[in-house]
């Protein structure tokens, strides 16, 4: 129980985090979601930052790294997290894994969210 609450209180900070930046930085003249980006861009940097940490040292607690990584960078942007699973994968020297995994992801991520906004239509 206490792991889901830190998740939370993480993916909650996180969140408002996002909210904020977009609220501020997306453009809403042009439509560049600036925001949005930054968010992507500093998630994957802090995913990285705090896992290379914990891997290096092993001085942050289970608990810490669902807070921060988990918690806020999953909160903040989902996007940290795939680009660490790809991280992964090319680390591993798993090149297919690496190119289905990212192509997929896109690709289906895309479709999902056309095939939403095409059914809610008949809803």
């Amino acid at each position: 129980m206490k792991n889901l609450a830190l998740v939370f209180i993480g993916g909650g900070t996180g969140s408002m985090a996002r909210y904020l930046l977009g609220k501020f930085l997306n453009n809403s003249t042009t439509g560049i979601p600036y925001g949005t980006f930054l968010a992507n861009i500093l998630g994957s940097l802090l995913i990285g930052l705090i896992l290379g940490y914990f891997a290096k040292s092993e001085n942050l607690s289970q608990e810490t790294t669902l807070l921060l990584a988990t918690g806020f960078c999953g909160g903040f942007t989902t996007f940290s997290t795939f680009a660490y699973e790809s991280h992964l994968f090319l680390k591993s020297g798993d090149f297919f894994s690496f190119a289905a995994y990212a192509l997929a992801s896109i690709v289906v991520g895309f479709t999902a969210v056309f095939l939403g906004m095409w059914l809610v239509k008949f809803i």
